[in-house]
């Protein structure tokens, strides 16, 4: 849902939802067809049989299987499964056969265990990003549990096509691995790049995950290269092909993440706090990639703390039980009441500061939710960022949409009761 009639989604937005427009399977080759859902699924054709890389959501498991049916060829051979993240193996108990084999990554089952573990705790929070672009999150991913787990490159050889499965642990979770047929020079990556190819990688979700190494990615970018892929297919989207193309986008990928890897590193070490960097790295015109689902500044905090850790030394009190919030109503208090905190969160606002009028807005409606003259300030604060971000990224996006419909519902909510 748009916070403002005539918005349109973020990119990302419409590839995951690309599935419901899709009547048919698309070949992409006489062996290889491909069915869109939140992310693609892929049926491949051997002389022994068939190989599906990735089976989509579990909602649409039995549909993707029923769009694939005109191209299959034989019984199942196995499924291939790029990461244990629900969108890529929820529909394995729709396509597995008896004699199926089920190969992942190295800690494919250990990963499934660590959302199942955080499954209400993270479910809550994709909701918030997620929710007005997928449907049916209360779906509970199935027990997936691998034949084998790949733990180095491995060559599988199924009719008359050769698969390699190769670990990229730098990918969106800590099992990822592509799939590469060196005969058909095709290389199958999952989301390894992330939903949308030639973006900055997002190497910690809004929503909550185990943070991604840059350096671990930067590697696995390399183990891409080095095959010399003349058609890259990914988790979401159309497949890339043209080896020089492929190339041509990896490299600016290397050159991007890996300036932003180096300037956070040497602000690190000239004493540079992180919001500092934050706000000062940004990528030289000719490296410039897309933002679609990571940011620089998001890459630059999350490489911050993988070096660092959650210790700021920016306050004693961080290390401690007690947040700087308990203070708020002091601060209120202080301040002459929430009103004058609005006050001058309207000026900010007129003055094109939104960041430091949520500042504002937070402590006062942290002691006060309902006073309308701060509730009215927030708005105005996440609408101008909402502008101001060209509503490029989907999780920046759909939290700023999600904010501003929050609290457009309790100033209704407020206005009635008053």
């Amino acid at each position: 849902m748009n916070s403002k009639k005539g918005t349109a989604d973020p990119l990302l937005a419409t590839l995951v939802n690309a599935g419901k427009a899709q009547e048919n399977a698309i070949s992409i080759n006489a062996e290889i067809h491909m069915v869109k859902d939140i992310s693609n699924a892929y049926l491949i054709n051997t002389a022994d049989g068939d190989v599906m890389i990735n089976t989509g959501f579990m909602s649409n498991g039995e549909q993707n299987k029923t769009r694939l049916e005109p191209f299959r060829s034989g019984p199942l051979r196995a499924i291939l499964l790029t990461q244990a993240h629900p969108d890529h193996y929820g529909g394995v108990p729709d396509f597995k056969e008896q004699g199926t084999q089920i190969i992942a990554g190295s800690g494919f089952a250990a990963t499934w265990d660590f959302f199942h573990m955080l499954d209400k705790y993270l479910r809550r929070r994709s909701g918030v990003v997620w929710s007005s672009a997928i449907k049916n999150r209360t779906l509970v991913p199935p027990h997936v549990l691998p034949d084998q787990e790949i733990a180095a490159s491995t060559p599988i050889d199924i009719g008359d096509r050769r698969f390699v499965c190769i670990p990229t642990p730098g990918g969106e979770s800590p099992c990822s691995m592509i799939v590469w047929m060196p005969d058909d020079k095709v290389l199958f990556t999952g989301n390894l790049f992330g939903p949308v190819f030639g973006s900055v990688p997002n190497l910690c979700t809004l929503r909550g995950d185990k943070p991604r190494s840059a350096s671990l990615w930067l590697n696995d970018l390399k183990k891409v290269l080095a095959l010399g892929a003349e058609t890259l297919i990914t988790g979401h989207g159309e497949p890339v092909k043209g080896r020089a193309e492929i190339r041509t986008v990896l490299n600016q990928m290397f050159l991007a993440v890996s300036f932003i890897h180096d300037e956070t590193v040497a602000g690190m070490n000239a004493g540079k706090d992180v919001y500092t960097l934050m706000r000062t790295i940004r990528l030289p015109e000719e490296l410039v990639i897309t933002e679609f689902h990571g940011k620089v500044s998001w890459a630059v905090r999350t490489i911050w703390e993988e070096y660092s850790g959650w210790f700021h030394m920016d306050s004693t009190t961080s290390i401690y039980g007690i947040p700087r919030s308990s203070v708020n109503a002091d601060l209120v208090e202080l301040a002459g009441g929430a009103s004058v905190i609005a006050q001058r969160a309207q000026e900010k606002n007129a003055a094109g500061l939104p960041l430091e009028a949520l500042h504002l807005t937070d402590i006062a409606l942290s002691d006060q939710p309902n006073h309308q003259q701060t509730l009215r300030e927030k708005k105005d604060a996440l609408e101008q960022l909402l502008q101001q971000s060209g509503q490029i990224n989907m999780s920046e996006t759909m939290w700023l949409r999600g904010q501003i419909n929050s609290v457009s519902e309790l100033l209704v909510a407020t206005t009635r009761e008053a």
